[in-house]
């Protein structure tokens, strides 16, 4: 009988395949035969299954698969990993599951695999609604192929839908992001949660190698107004730098990231945060493959596979705390900061929050009534935000 839970978990899942890596795209991910991708999926249902002496005394509240491209699996792999993961952890009744999915490798079977095996929110990585742009991102799907993807996964009675945008790629205009984002907007149904992304050109990929043409800075940053603008008309709040959602719809596992709740992650590459000790297992996929499916003899051996282990001092995970959490509209609170560390935010940041909202880079709001106070970035801080997290740390190291 499962021990009554005592801590709250989330669970990444990596699925490291696609039909073909975007020229963009520096994720850990390849393409692989099907006996290739059956071999890892047993090396990864095998290392769920072996994780869960570690988690007995969790309770899971959000899943998510990401890649890759998690939708390369058919349907039925997705069931058997949803499977292992209800009978072998505490799984909260309400528990979000999400999933990665490419408009390119969606059916109908297998989004009703999807639904049977748990999974309750789908985000769909369409970048842009123009062809003209998809081809130069190198994506293998169309703007058709999504229209039909989408109106299949609410068929199949998904609600929670989201939809990835990638703004500042080559070719693009403000027009053209302009008509991506209310094209999605009047989807019926409306999506629930948008994320709005910049291009950000990642070193060891094609465009890293040959830069394309982009849109230049003061074109970005009209992009994001236009974002904003139009997303808020439509009804979606932001609740993060690039993500927007319905009231109720914002994702619950990449808030629990950003406020740095424990979570582990099974898969090649996986990162994993318990406690304040952070971990990743291996790249390496057939090391990885080799010792779940070959080498292993006892779960304390999978120790083995992980790697970067390190325990946050108390300076690393201020840092983090500030970094994170000011990447959430709501901000950082006053009260958490002090519970967390026991010391005063502005006795560890001396004048730099004064200072900020001087410039219009951060804005301070009250809650009387629970005696706190939030710390959060102003829209012009969000346009700036790198050279606002700069300066947290260059006055951190200043003075320690």
């Amino acid at each position: 009988m499962k021990k009554e839970a005592k801590k709250k978990l989330g669970i990444y899942i990596h699925i490291p395949f696609c039909i073909r890596k975007c020229l963009y795209c520096d994720f850990l991910s390849a393409s692989a035969t099907k006996q290739e991708q059956e071999r890892y999926l047993k090396a990864l249902c095998r290392e769920i299954e072996t994780e869960s002496r570690r988690y007995s005394d969790y309770e899971v509240q959000t899943v998510y698969l990401g890649g890759g491209t998690p939708s390369v699996f058919p349907g039925s792999w997705i069931e058997r990993i949803l499977d292992t993961l209800y009978r072998q952890y505490r799984i909260r009744k309400e528990c979000e599951i999400s999933m990665e999915v490419n408009p390119g490798t969606l059916t109908g079977d297998k989004l009703r695999a999807y639904k049977r095996g748990g999974v309750n929110r789908l985000s769909i990585g369409l970048q842009s609604t123009e062809n003209e742009e998809l081809l130069a991102l190198g994506r293998i799907h169309s703007r058709e192929d999504f229209g039909r993807s989408y109106e299949s996964a609410a068929q199949a009675g998904f609600e929670n839908l989201n939809i990835d945008l990638m703004s500042g790629i080559p070719g693009q205009t403000c027009t053209s992001w302009q008509r991506s984002l209310e094209r999605v907007a009047a989807l019926t149904p409306a999506p629930k949660h948008i994320s709005a992304y910049s291009l950000i050109i990642e070193e060891g990929t094609p465009f890293f190698e040959n830069p394309p043409e982009l849109p230049d800075e003061d074109t970005d940053r009209e992009m994001y107004r236009i974002t904003n603008d139009i997303l808020s008309a439509s009804g979606y709040g932001r609740y993060e730098i690039s993500n927007y959602a319905m009231p109720g719809y914002e994702c619950r596992h990449n808030i629990s990231y950003w406020r740095r709740e424990n979570y582990v992650g099974f898969g090649i590459g996986a990162a994993s945060l318990i406690g304040n000790t952070r971990f990743r297992n291996t790249a390496d996929r057939k090391a990885y493959e080799r010792f779940y499916l070959e080498d292993l003899k006892s779960p304390s051996q999978d120790r083995e596979i992980k790697e970067e282990k390190q325990v946050l001092r108390i300076k690393e995970q201020m840092e983090e705390f500030m970094f994170l959490g000011l990447r959430m509209s709501k901000g950082v609170s006053r009260q958490e900061f002090f519970r967390c560390f026991g010391r005063e935010l502005d006795e560890v940041y001396p004048g730099v929050v004064e200072d900020f909202c001087k410039k219009g880079l951060l804005q301070c709001k009250k809650d009387c009534e629970a005696g706190n106070e939030w710390i959060s970035l102003t829209d012009y801080g969000v346009d700036v935000s790198n050279y606002v997290m700069a300066e947290f740390l260059i006055s951190f190291l200043e003075r320690h």
